[in-house]
């Protein structure tokens, strides 16, 4: 079960340990190698950075959000793209130029819609154990990652769309969640720093808010105790299954060529676990398996809070603007994260000006809060067609995956590396 609580058997064997690679040091990553590490495997986690959280796991939202759990599988998203095509500070943004993955992903994404409530239930049962999981992690290894457990609000304009969301939210309450709606006095009284006008609201107590690039860093750096080695800086070429194992080709990446070409170095494992993020298509397809991730871009800023009016000035509780469809995150005394925005634009990774900017006139709108020193940043959520997470074996018998998360990586991430590290054990008994 989940909920099992793992027991360290490292140092109890005296016969060879069973030795996974992870590949990939984003949050499922350094998660997946955690659980695999407390099972008792001999770890090894490979990435391409220099440093842990260095993509989708850097700079995000901040939500652990169980509430968020609905997924997106509907027509009225899909028309939504098309409508906002010509408006650049969209919500959601289609660029409508070929591009076969695409496309085919988006006819996937269609044909996923009849499972929507499922996947939804499925979803906030997902993140409600990967929450207490989470929890008990950062409390065991002492991980400071600006915590705040003071639920999050999600506020909503119009009768039109509070009709929506409150049938979502009861699709979500029969899930398992505990959220209720809330007046707009309410709502002022759960966070004194609104000043706008509101139709109504509802607010999640259980959920959270945390920077995650702490936490993923902070969790790496205890797997060191437990014995996880990592490789900063390399390039998984190829990985070659065989028998008795796999053979993992790599070279150091880009980052780390100090001039010329690098060489290719070999490492031998017993099973490999690809979590490698939006890289996992590639990966996937050259191990014989079909993980439709496709890369979706979305955009944060984090606003410095210099001074006293805009300490006081900035909300502690986590927001969610619906018609805006922005996020935020109080992350410390001096940190306000402000997110959203997702763009289907395969996998270029610039910071646009235009999508930046909305973001920082929603804080100036909303807030009293000086925006001067806000920090801007991109990542590339690694999104399935039907909004699931892939936690399963490939084809091949040493072959595993954790990946294709989406914008739910940080609120789900706890709960797969269990699952995966279950996985592994069911088939390769430390």
């Amino acid at each position: 079960m989940l909920e099992k609580v793992h027991k360290n058997h490292a140092f109890q064997r005296s016969v060879r340990m069973c030795h996974v690679v992870v590949i990939g040091s984003g949050i499922t990553g350094v998660t997946s190698a955690y659980e695999l590490a407390q099972l008792g495997y001999q770890v090894t986690v490979i990435d391409k950075h220099l440093f842990p959280a260095m993509e989708t796991s850097f700079a995000n939202g901040g939500q652990l959000s169980a509430c968020n759990a609905e997924v997106w599988n509907q027509k009225s998203t899909v028309l939504k793209g098309i409508k906002w095509m010509s408006r650049k500070d969209a919500p959601l943004l289609l660029n409508p130029s070929f591009d076969l993955h695409k496309y085919a992903w988006l006819m996937e994404f269609l044909g996923n819609i009849k499972h929507y409530q499922s996947n939804t239930h499925e979803t906030v049962r997902l993140a409600l154990l990967a929450r207490e999981r989470l929890f008990s992690i950062a409390e065991q290894e002492g991980i400071d990652f600006n915590l705040e457990k003071k639920g999050i609000l999600h506020f909503y304009h119009t009768e039109q769309d509070y009709a929506v969301a409150t049938s979502v939210n009861n699709m979500l309450c029969d899930g398992g969640l505990e959220r209720y709606a809330v007046t707009p006095e309410e709502m002022k009284s759960i966070e004194p720093t609104l000043t706008g006008e509101y139709y109504g609201g509802f607010y999640c107590p259980g959920d959270a808010t945390g920077d995650i690039h702490k936490f993923t860093t902070g969790l790496a750096k205890a797997t060191e105790k437990y014995g996880v080695k990592y490789l900063f800086g390399m390039e998984v070429v190829d990985v070659q299954h065989h028998s008795k194992g796999v053979t993992i080709q790599y070279r150091a990446s880009m980052e780390n060529m100090q001039g010329g070409a690098a060489a290719f170095e070999e490492l031998q494992a017993d099973a490999v676990v690809v979590c490698g993020g939006v890289g996992s298509y590639e990966l996937a397809n050259k191990l014989g398996d079909r993980v439709n991730v496709y890369p979706v871009k979305g955009y944060s800023i984090t606003v410095q809070l210099d001074d006293e009016r805009s300490i006081k000035g900035a909300p502690w509780v986590s927001l969610l603007d619906e018609s805006a469809k922005i996020v935020t995150s109080r992350l410390g005394e001096n940190r306000f994260r402000v997110a959203g925005t997702a763009e289907f634009n395969g996998y270029n990774r610039d910071i646009r000006s235009d999508r930046i900017q909305p973001l920082i006139d929603w804080v100036n709108k909303n807030f009293d809060i000086s925006t001067e020193h806000s920090v801007p940043w991109a990542g590339l959520r690694p999104m399935m067609p039907n909004m699931m997470p892939v936690v399963r074996r490939g084809k091949r018998e040493r072959v595993f995956y954790n990946t294709g998360h989406g914008h739910l990586g940080w609120t789900l991430s706890a709960a797969t590396a269990v699952m995966i590290s279950q996985e592994v054990a069911s088939h390769h008994p430390v």
